[in-house]
């Protein structure tokens, strides 16, 4: 009994970082879907309802979060546990991590931004926004 249990837990802990690992690359490949998602939701409401759209990209909280004129249409994207925005590019003005604020007008250019993410395995992945076609495209970035 006590070998088995031995070999329970030596398999256990053998296979552990392996799922850990595939688990931080779902928890990765959820976030870039779910902001590439939340950016084109942004774009396609604009667009439809012919209405400014107010998209925060708070890096601090991991969060994003889209207003409208209508009232009680607002949403939010929290990212998951382990993942988190690097950078919003461009890069501000002023240099400041602060939230940064990113407004969709009908008829205009949609701004053409890029949210990269990482996470603790120091994977990193950018959801582009094209000005050209409106469409997020998702890259991986290799390490150096």
């Amino acid at each position: 009994m006590v070998v088995v249990v031995g070999i329970i837990g030596l398999i256990v802990g053998i296979s552990f970082p392996s799922a850990m690992a595939g688990l931080d690359s779902v928890r990765m490949l959820t976030a870039t879907d779910g902001v590439a998602t939340f950016l084109n939701v942004a774009v396609n409401r604009t667009e439809r309802f012919q209405q400014p759209v107010e998209v925060v990209i708070d890096a601090q909280e991991g969060r994003l979060i889209l207003f409208t004129n209508d009232a009680g249409v607002t949403k939010e994207l929290k990212l998951p546990d382990g993942v988190s925005i690097e950078a919003v590019l461009p890069a501000n003005d002023g240099g400041g991590m602060g939230p940064r604020h990113i407004l969709f007008v009908p008829g205009a250019t949609v701004p053409g931004i890029s949210i990269q993410l990482g996470n603790r395995r120091n994977a990193h992945r950018i959801v582009h926004l094209d000005p050209m076609t409106g469409f997020p495209r998702v890259e991986n970035v290799k390490p150096e």
